[in-house]
């Protein structure tokens, strides 16, 4: 018999070589993404998914309407299939960028199709599967192969999918800085792992009842994902917030059993150390995760990368995977097989 999450933790500890494949796939489709942005006046640019890339989308959409300047948003596949006027414009051309790990998701299949049907614009496809049915379906196609999982919860392919998208808005910003760094981030996550290792065992063993997920910014989405990869693989509750939005309300439920995971930027940073600090106060536990952080009495995982923020959001990833997998071989659990899940959502009345 296997060891249990055997899977996943392989994946979890390769994935900074996948990102190093997709930061040289990016640059060298760097040509086709500048002509298809520059093809025509984009009045909209969509992110869809459905459950970790929608959060990807969340993050990605916020990144690009930060470096672009231009109306970018997220919405679950299910949303632009079923419910498209609350999403897009009423005129102007979009371009939609739909992300799936296994490309065979209904969701997004049919909020692909009714965009065609529609005659809305473009597709940009991300998926780690090239022979699935949502492949081949973008004018452009964005494969990651060396990203795909055998595990349901998604950590790999989703920070390998993540870094494909931030290259995405780098080059449609005309930011050949933020690509460039790209291909700078492998060594760090590396770096990471084998920092973390025994920091996160030791969290996620630790006599915790609820974790919160702390981002803002594109950060949250990943916040979100995280916090996702929690209920996943640890049936724990775990819930995500926007760092100034958890004082209205969700900090009553801290207390000595609680973990809350701190998502740092820099330019916010004294914001968001002001939130944890009266976390701390309350009795919470805090982890904070950043490339500097300046935090007395919190568990850190510090990047020390110099890179540009916009470019090393894929950093906070792997610590938080081992975090999640450890809490579940901690509890008895299989991180390769969550309960009630499926790797791949197929819709048979759809």
């Amino acid at each position: 018999m296997a060891k249990p999450g055997k899977h996943t933790l392989e994946e979890i500890l390769s994935q900074p070589k996948s990102w190093a494949k997709t930061a040289k796939l990016m640059a060298a489709l760097r040509g086709e993404i500048a002509a298809l942005w520059g093809a025509r006046p984009w009045q909209q640019v969509v992110f869809t998914g459905c459950g970790s890339p929608y959060y990807l989308s969340l993050a990605a959409a916020s990144l690009f309407r930060q470096l672009t300047g231009r109306c970018a948003v997220a919405a679950p596949a299910s949303e632009l299939w079923l419910n498209p006027a609350g999403t897009y414009l009423g005129a102007g051309d979009v371009l939609l960028v739909a992300v799936s790990r296994s490309g065979e998701t209904t969701e997004v299949l049919r909020a692909v199709e009714a965009f065609k049907e529609a005659k809305r614009g473009q597709v940009v496809v991300i998926t780690c599967e090239e022979k699935s049915a949502l492949y081949g379906r973008g004018d452009l196609n964005i494969g990651l192969p060396w990203a795909a999982e055998q595990s349901i919860a998604q950590t790999r392919s989703f920070a390998s999918m993540y870094v494909a998208a931030v290259g995405l808005c780098a080059i449609c910003a005309g930011r050949e800085d933020l690509l460039a760094a790209l291909g700078e981030l492998a060594p760090l996550g590396e770096g990471i792992l084998a920092r973390a290792h025994k920091r996160m065992r030791a969290l996620g063993t630790g006599k915790f009842s609820r974790f919160y997920f702390l981002g803002s910014g594109a950060r949250y989405g990943l916040a979100s994902e995280v916090s996702l990869k929690m209920k996943e693989m640890t049936l724990t509750h775990s819930e995500p917030f926007h760092f100034m939005e958890f004082r209205h309300g969700p900090k009553s439920m801290v207390n000595k059993r609680t973990l809350v995971v701190g998502l740092l930027s820099a330019a916010q940073g004294e914001q968001e150390l002001a939130v944890l600090r009266e976390m701390q106060e309350l009795g919470a536990t805090v982890l904070a995760l950043g490339d500097e952080i300046k935090l007395a009495g919190a568990r850190k995982v510090a990047f020390h990368s110099a890179l540009p923020e916009e470019a090393r959001g894929v950093l906070y990833l792997p610590a938080l995977h081992l975090l999640a997998f450890e809490r579940a071989l901690g509890k008895g659990l299989d991180p390769d097989a969550p309960t009630n899940l499926d790797a791949v959502v197929k819709l048979s009345h759809a």
